[in-house]
This record gives C-alpha cells, sequence and structure tokens, in this order.
C-alpha cells in the first residue's frame, strides 16, 4: 500500500474543512494557528496513515495542499 504525506501552504488556506472531510484516514485538522488571513488553518496530523489518495489536494479550492508519495527502497 502507498505511504504519503502532505504540506499545507498555510497562508493560502481558509480553514474551510474540505480537505478534512475528504481525508478518509482522518490525517488532517483544522488546527488552532491563525495564518496571516485570520482563518485557522488545516494540519497535517502525521500519524503515519496518510495513503496519498490526493483527496485533499484535489477538494482544496485554494490549491493550499501538496500530496507526496512516499517510496521504500527496497533492500538487497
Amino acid at each position: 500500500m502507498k505511504k504519503g504525506r502532505i504540506n499545507i501552504n498555510e497562508n493560502r488556506c481558509k480553514g474551510c474543512q474540505l480537505c478534512v472531510q475528504a481525508c478518509k484516514q482522518n490525517e488532517i485538522k483544522i488546527s488552532d494557528r491563525i495564518n496571516r488571513h485570520g482563518y485557522n488553518v488545516a494540519e497535517f496530523r502525521g500519524a503515519g496513515r496518510c495513503i496519498a489518495c490526493a483527496l485533499c489536494a484535489v477538494m482544496c479550492p485554494d490549491c493550499a495542499i501538496e500530496v507526496i508519495e512516499i517510496t521504500e527502497e527496497v533492500k538487497k
């Protein structure tokens, strides 16, 4: 199964929570941090459940989310 993580551009995030609702792995929450526009921003939990499905990025109307797929090196 794929693994991933996300980066959230906090100054583009408006705290709409669409990414929170889209994430089936419960890896995104709204934080207590406020960006320069006065919005509570989304935050990646980093609990290791992200599968890099990119639903959060697709749902984000402000293109504030970058999904990074983590690939493991095969040991020989």
